[in-house]
């Protein structure tokens, strides 16, 4: 997975539709999630489209986390926001402040409502989950 700062990076170079095909690569480029992991308890809440969030947790204690959306540039914010913390040690994604790292990318008025709608969920998801493994 490429880095935030290199997505940024690329992104600002970029105009409206470029960026949304920039979007939709991301999401292409995330692992696959078995769809037996698309269950009710890995489903995000307050998404238009429907999306799935599953961590998994390293020997080494660092998280990775698979998910999967059923709509190409919402799976690109999806992609973005996991690139902020992917294979980060579950402290350091618990105390990551997420949407001040995607707050370059003026999702809010780049993209549609809808499509921006559930990141703060997505997002609330993730800490959790980290706090939940730093706790455990």
């Amino acid at each position: 997975m490429r880095s935030l700062d290199d997505i940024r990076e690329e992104y600002e170079f970029l105009d409206g539709d470029e960026r949304y095909r920039l979007l939709i690569e991301l999401g292409r480029k995330l692992d696959v999630m078995p769809d037996a992991l698309k269950t009710d308890a890995t489903k995000v809440r307050g998404c238009s489209a429907s999306v799935w969030v599953y961590p998994t947790q390293a020997d080494d204690n660092t998280l990775h986390f698979l998910a999967d959306s059923n709509a190409a540039i919402t799976k690109g914010i999806v992609a973005l926001v996991l690139s902020a913390v992917q294979d980060q040690p579950a402290s350091d994604v618990a105390q990551t402040d997420i949407a001040a790292l995607l707050g370059p990318f003026d999702l809010k008025n780049q993209l549609s409502s809808n499509r921006t709608q559930g990141v703060p969920n997505m997002i609330a998801l993730i800490r959790e989950t980290a706090a939940r493994y730093v706790g455990a």
